[in-house]
């Protein structure tokens, strides 16, 4: 992609490797997200049987959507979510298709948090259950209704609104390459992505993520909130109660 510059990249991919290094190491988050991929590939295995509980346990993975979409997936019921998971993950649904079958709120602006909260969680859905074929496509990633997120923190001045988020992982695996790493590289996208975006949010004054997002004070932790590696062995992090559903 002409529009994804090698220095951006370049840079972040820095600035996480110092970070890891600083820390557990690189192979912590490979490791980290490839358990969190194996829950989601078994419990999307057969959608069919999926109970509320068993969305619960992957919704709190999800940092985006974790307190929010509970009352949401519990007023559509376990069946019908999981009808609707298993048309996102057959490719009959689309993921706006999947956020707009959920029951919404309808004053504008809840409306619009909900849908963008099922919008995460379903990209969440599609990229961990298959990582090799899905790209991690949430908001922070890339949000079309503001050209904005970790994407934009790789290109050039003179970007392009539209992103093609396949072509944009194949770049990215063309660069991780060129540092020498050949396996795991869905994984090391997501990282650098990450990073690039914990970057942009501590340069602003504010951010799209809000406050439970800057509690986490230092680079590494809000790093791993943004991925939802957060979430292991810890307490539970859905939210269960919001305003009525109507």
């Amino acid at each position: 992609m002409q529009q994804l510059d090698a220095q951006r990249f370049a840079m972040h991919f820095s600035e996480f490797v110092a970070l890891a290094d600083a820390g557990a190491g690189l192979q912590a988050y490979v490791d980290a997200l490839e358990t969190k991929h194996r829950l989601f590939a078994a419990a999307l295995a057969a959608p069919a049987q999926l109970d509320l509980a068993g969305v619960e346990k992957l919704l709190g993975t999800v940092f985006t959507a974790r307190r929010k979409l509970y009352p949401a997936i519990e007023a559509l019921g376990a069946e019908g979510f999981a009808a609707r998971a298993a048309q996102l993950l057959r490719g009959e649904a689309t993921i706006g298709a999947f956020s707009d079958a959920l029951p919404m709120p309808e004053e504008r602006a809840p409306r619009r948090k909900l849908r963008g909260a099922a919008h995460d969680f379903a990209a969440e859905l599609l990229h961990f259950a298959d990582p090799a074929r899905h790209p991690l496509m949430t908001r922070w990633v890339w949000d079309a209704s503001s050209a904005s997120g970790a994407l934009r923190e790789l290109m050039r001045e003179e970007h392009a609104v539209d992103v093609d988020h396949a072509a944009a992982r194949a770049w990215l695996f063309e660069r991780i390459a060129e540092q020498g790493i050949w396996r795991d590289q869905h994984w090391l996208a997501d990282l650098v992505l990450a990073m690039a975006y914990v970057t942009y949010f501590r340069a602003m004054t504010g951010g799209v993520l809000g406050s439970d997002f800057t509690r986490a004070s230092t680079p590494e932790e809000q790093l791993r909130k943004l991925l939802g590696l957060d979430a292991a062995g810890g307490p539970p992090r859905v939210r269960k109660s919001a305003a009525t559903i109507h």
